[in-house]
């Protein structure tokens, strides 16, 4: 959506059939529209670590921004703090591994792109929220790429470009071109290190 309202308005429209737990605003507000042990339909056809249609094992946040398709932009400080706050409010709750906080590019990496490249993964897991690696080691060679990517979590059975773009879009994001260069591939031996 273009603007958080319509978010909101379409998240609650019964007839759209989707939902998350949370909204965050680009100024900060955290709107919750399903309370956490409710199912809400976020994820869509998704999987992570072996488990499939993640809505029913997640709790969902959609993170105002017009994405991709209408004018994809950096997030404000504002609102990334919100994100962290409320992250690790849920953390406090529930004994979600650092591991399994994922975007929704991760689950769905053949539909989805959000929250991207333009997202300060690297902060949350500063302040204790998901993973970041503090360094990568030598790459691995170009085989090992698809089971270190399963290693992680993603599902193995897409074309390995879109998986790579994914994974980039999260851990690797000056760069979301698909392509297991040794830089990609380095990092992708880091994060499965941190998912072991």
């Amino acid at each position: 959506m273009k603007t958080g309202r319509e978010a909101i308005d379409r998240l609650r429209d019964p007839a759209a059939k989707v939902s998350s737990h949370y909204v965050v605003e680009e100024d900060g507000t955290v709107v919750r529209l399903v309370p956490e042990h409710r199912r809400a339909a976020h994820a869509g056809i998704s999987h992570w670590r072996g488990n499939a249609a993640l809505n029913g094992r997640s709790i969902g946040i959609e993170i105002v921004n017009p994405g991709h398709e209408w004018g994809y932009r950096p997030f404000p400080a504002l609102q990334m703090a919100a994100v962290c706050d409320l992250c690790l409010d849920i953390l406090a709750r529930h004994p979600i591994p650092a591991r399994n906080v994922v975007a929704h590019s991760d689950v769905a990496p053949d539909r989805k792109q959000d929250p991207g490249e333009l997202f300060d993964w690297e902060g949350l897991a500063r302040n204790g929220v998901g993973i970041w690696p503090a360094r990568d080691p030598a790459p691995p060679p170009e085989a090992e790429t698809q089971p270190l990517l399963g290693a992680i979590g993603y599902r193995t059975d897409l074309p390995l470009s879109v998986l790579v773009t994914a994974f980039q879009r999260h851990w690797l994001q000056h760069r979301t071109d698909g392509i297991a260069d040794a830089e990609t591939r380095a990092r992708i031996a880091a994060v499965a290190a941190l998912c072991g």
